[in-house]
């Protein structure tokens, strides 16, 4: 018998859903998180902001504060050091931030060689202190986000998710790999029942989460109470709105198709172009085109000259055209293979 999913409140805000749009860095931006949320996407999150650069004014820092449109807002930060990650979630909260995370979870080198991100995981006591910082610092719920461990040797997540919780986080979310597997191999959620039964806060289960049948699967294993989809979304940004809907019982909304693809996809540049700036937005959206033509090449023939064509254009007017082009009347997947 399948479990039914508690609605999540932390302080005075509730969310919507149970799919929640992961963090990810240089992905899931403003523009990305206001289209998944229009989606039906139960909360989203910023993606990750170093808390010493936002508090020294680092313009692209500031950027990543954008709020969604009518979700609750959730920021995420990374540091090593309590005095700028206090400082840092101060000013996300004057920002208008209603829930700061904080980062135990990130793998990349960049920020696990200065002791944050997964790397806190091998220094419990910092990482706590870091936790009892924020949430003193603060008066929105403060929430972490981590990995099983930093390697198979030390699976010490419950530990870090209990500890945690005892210096005043309100939720946990578990990507189910160790800082050492990166994105290798396949994520692991049943070991995230030892965090389940290590805690009474609101748990979100993370990593290799594609499908609805996915979601089910990793809740059900790990007992948590929320999905978190990362890459799962990328080039499918309705897929968490159509997994949230699922697990609350309701049938999908569908899949954007032919114009209406069409239109989404424009749209989406369209507002990496307000938040970036033309040049900028130019690069920056070229990965999204890619997968969003990833997504199309599943139920549709894409022309290789037509994707290189757009993928290396610099003439915001001219990729605009082409999107239209390539994405109108063509199809899409169906909602029922985006999210089954």
């Amino acid at each position: 018998m399948e479990r039914t999913l508690p609605e999540i409140s932390l302080g005075n805000v509730t969310f919507p859903g149970n799919a929640f749009l992961a963090p990810l860095s240089g992905i899931t931006d403003r523009s990305f998180r206001r289209i998944a949320e229009r989606y039906g996407a139960g909360m989203v999150v910023s993606e990750m902001i170093a808390s010493a650069a936002l508090a020294t004014g680092h313009e692209d820092m500031h950027r990543r504060l954008g709020k969604p449109a009518r979700l609750p807002h959730m920021v995420q930060l990374a540091g090593c050091e309590a005095e700028w990650l206090a400082e840092g979630a101060c000013i996300a909260e004057d920002a208008g931030a209603e829930i700061i995370d904080i980062n135990m979870g990130c793998p990349a080198k960049r920020v696990t060689n200065g002791y944050a991100g997964s790397a806190l995981m091998r220094v419990p006591d910092i990482a706590i202190g870091l936790v009892e910082a924020v949430v003193k610092a603060v008066k929105v719920p403060v929430t972490v986000k981590m990995r099983l461990g930093w390697d198979d040797a030390d699976l010490n997540a419950p530990d870090m998710a209990r500890r945690a919780v005892d210096a005043g986080a309100q939720m946990i979310t578990v990507h189910g790999r160790t800082r050492q597997q990166f994105y290798k191999g396949e994520a692991r959620w049943e070991p995230i029942r030892a965090v389940r039964d290590a805690i009474d806060v609101p748990l979100v289960v993370n990593g290799d989460i594609l499908s609805f049948k996915d979601a089910q699967e990793a809740l059900a294993l790990s007992g948590a109470d929320a999905a978190m989809i990362g890459r799962g979304a990328q080039g499918k940004p309705w897929i968490v709105g159509q997994i949230a809907d699922q697990l609350a019982g309701r049938a999908p909304k569908p899949a954007p198709q032919g114009d209406d693809l069409a239109a989404l996809v424009v749209e989406h540049y369209d507002l990496m172009r307000d938040e970036y700036g033309p040049e900028l937005a130019v690069r920056c959206a070229r990965k999204h085109i890619g997968w969003y033509l990833d997504t199309l090449a599943e139920t549709a023939n894409v022309d290789a000259e037509q994707r290189k064509a757009v993928l290396t254009e610099d003439d915001p007017a001219v990729v605009t055209r082409m999107l239209g082009d390539l994405f109108s009347d063509t199809g899409s997947p169906s909602a029922e293979r985006t999210a089954a």
